[in-house]
């Protein structure tokens, strides 16, 4: 089996409580990776002090620096290139990447959404979710990992759902957590997948030579 861990680049915004299933993930080795750095658009982010807690480098990069979007993505590009990242994480990154940072890393960028595919893209799904199921629009939610292709909102080619069932006692709070304990567990799945270490493949043994067919003459005397 090979040892190579994967590196992940980890875009957060927010408290970085799937930041930190990652970051346990890997510690445990379910994950076979490493998160190499975290990076947020928001200098107080929780996501950065639980990365620097586990010593992880942790980056604030701020959009008000930057003149345009085109701009900053393009800096936060190189910055996460700088990591060498085998995948990169957008796990509650708020901000819509433009084409220009995704092509630098094909089918490599993945997001988590607490929506299924198709349903609820943008902020606050939980909350449209739950209200949808307040006007009887609605039964259940879930959650999907995809990766992240062009500039589409919470669309992409998609890795994995699982479905989020809304109880009768459910409060907006408890439908939350759960979502987010879905949340914790399918990407986790996810990357567990992408990043498990394969085998090397085996050499093919040569074939033994066959052995050459002799015709022994006929030795018994004709009648």
């Amino acid at each position: 089996m090979t040892t190579d861990r994967a590196r992940l680049v980890v875009l957060a915004s927010g408290g970085g409580t799937n930041l930190q299933a990652i970051l346990s993930a890997c510690g445990s080795d379910t994950i076979h990776a490493d998160v190499v750095a975290v990076i947020s658009d928001r200098a107080g982010a929780g996501a950065l002090e639980r990365a620097r807690s586990r010593g992880v480098p942790a980056l604030h990069l701020d959009p008000r620096t930057a003149p345009d979007r085109r701009t900053f993505d393009a800096s936060l590009a190189t910055l996460v290139a700088s990591y060498e990242p085998t995948f990169v994480v957008l796990a509650g990154w708020m901000r819509v990447l433009s084409g220009d940072f995704l092509t630098r890393f094909p089918d490599r960028v993945l997001n988590l959404h607490p929506a299924r595919p198709g349903e609820l893209p943008g902020m606050h799904a939980i909350e449209r979710a739950f209200a949808e199921y307040r006007a009887g629009a609605r039964t259940s939610s879930g959650v999907m990992v995809h990766t992240v292709p062009d500039e589409r909102v919470d669309a992409g080619p998609v890795l994995a759902t699982i479905d989020v069932h809304i109880e009768p006692t459910d409060t907006l709070d408890s439908f939350e957590q759960r979502m987010h304990a879905a949340e914790h567990v399918l990407l986790v799945e996810v990357l567990a997948s992408l990043c498990a270490p394969t085998a090397p493949t085996e050499p093919t043994p040569p074939t033994p030579p066959t052995a050459p067919t002799v015709n022994h003459p006929n030795t018994e005397a004709s009648s």
